[in-house]
């Protein structure tokens, strides 16, 4: 994990996406979270070197793929065995990568955030387990608002270069 700092251009960007996006079809959080979202695929597109590129399917372009960012907006430091979660009706996104990142938000400011690791596509669901809305999720008690797919964090890699290494070794 690789904490990263929010800066005030970066905050104003999302903030003024956020307002240009609205509410999405399917929104967990009813659209409250679009600001985090636009952070996290910044933070993300800056670290991994990438091109925003905000489409349906993915919004990072690297010479590897196409990366999709999932972003939580929290209140606390994440620990390696903390989970990351992509919802079931974007499984069918046509990506190559997943990158995650958490989003700290205290004192209605967006303070920090951290980059939790990329991942093949194919290799999250290899290793994810299912949760279906309205389950309680046995490794930290919370309630899931939609059919998800969970890793823990820990199980993610560092960089592009690291996950399709992993992959090479496996063929």
């Amino acid at each position: 994990m690789i904490e990263l700092q929010i800066t005030d251009e970066v905050r104003r960007y999302a903030w003024a996406k956020s307002r240009d996006m609205g509410k999405l079809k399917n929104s967990i959080t009813s659209g409250d979270g679009n600001q985090c979202g636009f952070i996290g695929e910044q933070l993300a597109s800056e670290y991994l070197g990438g091109v925003l590129t905000n489409t349906y399917d993915y919004d990072i372009l690297i010479p590897e793929g196409f990366v999709d960012c999932k972003a939580k907006q929290v209140s606390s430091v994440p620990y390696p065995h903390y989970e990351v979660s992509v919802a079931q009706f974007n499984t069918f996104q046509e990506c190559d990568y997943y990158a995650f990142m958490r989003v700290e938000f205290l004192n209605n400011v967006y303070t920090r955030a951290w980059f939790l690791g990329i991942i093949r596509k194919e290799e999250y669901y290899d290793k994810a387990r299912k949760l279906i809305k309205g389950q309680k999720d046995g490794s930290n008690g919370f309630t899931v608002r939609a059919d998800c797919y969970n890793l823990r964090i820990d199980q993610l890699y560092d960089s592009v270069e690291s996950a399709n290494g992993t992959l090479q070794e496996k063929k």
